[in-house]
């Protein structure tokens, strides 16, 4: 069971490079960033985590800016989005900021992704939230083409580009891992099509089946689809910070463990890290 840390780095917590060595020193093996560029002022759409939506979630930095950062200062922590809204970006754009953070990095990014919550959001952006899913398809099939191919092209309802040349390529091959965020009912479908690992949040409702369930029933569809599912593995975002609940995770099926670091400052956080670093 690998072990990470997820903080939403702000303008007012601990530096994402400060963050990133201490983990690195105590045997993390990944930091996670999550993503928001703006959130609009009307708060129209609600926050899944309650009614308040706390400040950090209009403070973050920029997860690309902030990884490369914390790439600069450590040699073997994996640095993850956690997650990227693919459906607020250019995918053309996107796919260089990936590829190029993954070699500044030595093939240390992972790249969780996901379609976001907040409608009047991702309108800013153009995106329609009705059609956000499908978007997200789309951009993530075209930037693994520009990632691996030397020619890239690709002619879809959303994303449509002739031939292009687009380096660097990621050091990773054949792209860094694409972790699949969410859970939802068609969640399975994108990790089993383009993705190399699922991502549901901790203690988050699961369609009436709990995580275990969940789990062999990912296996099932990755199976049935002619997909190894021993290639799709399982990260859990926010998870309790406990050693039974940790070694149960394990049992099935679970690789990954993300624990959850608020905003704020090295006094605050260097405590829990410690504390944390108890159960790598």
């Amino acid at each position: 069971m690998d072990i990470g840390a997820v903080m939403f780095s702000t303008d007012y917590s601990i530096r994402p490079d400060d963050l990133a060595k201490l983990l690195e020193d105590r045997g993390f093996e990944s930091m996670w960033v999550p993503e928001h560029t703006h959130i609009p002022a009307s708060r129209q759409s609600p926050w899944p985590g309650g009614a308040d939506l706390p400040k950090m979630y209009w403070h973050t930095y920029d997860p690309f800016v902030a990884l490369t950062a914390a790439a600069a200062v450590t040699s073997n922590l994996k640095l993850g989005t956690g997650i990227c809204l693919v459906v607020e970006h250019d995918p053309i754009v996107l796919a260089k900021e990936v590829a190029s953070l993954d070699r500044l990095s030595d093939g240390r990014f992972l790249f969780g992704i996901g379609g976001g919550w907040n409608k009047e959001e991702m309108e800013n952006h153009g995106t329609n939230p009705r059609t956000r899913m499908r978007l997200l398809r789309e951009r993530m099939l075209a930037m693994k083409e520009i990632w691996t191919k030397d020619e890239p092209e690709f002619h879809g309802e959303f994303v449509d580009f002739d031939k292009i040349w687009s380096y660097p390529k990621p050091v990773q091959q054949p792209h860094p891992p694409i972790i699949v965020g969410g859970d939802g009912a068609t969640t399975f479908n994108r990790v089993v099509e383009f993705g190399d690992g699922w991502m549901p949040i901790g203690g988050r409702p699961s369609g009436g089946l709990n995580l275990a369930e969940k789990i062999v029933s990912l296996k099932q569809q990755a199976e049935e689809s002619g997909r190894d599912p021993s290639t799709i593995s399982i990260t859990v975002f926010g998870a309790q910070p406990d050693a039974d609940e940790i070694q149960h995770l394990e049992s099935i099926g679970v690789s990954r463990a993300v624990l959850s670091l608020p905003s704020e400052e090295k006094d605050t956080v260097l405590p829990m890290i410690d504390e944390y670093a108890k159960l790598i």
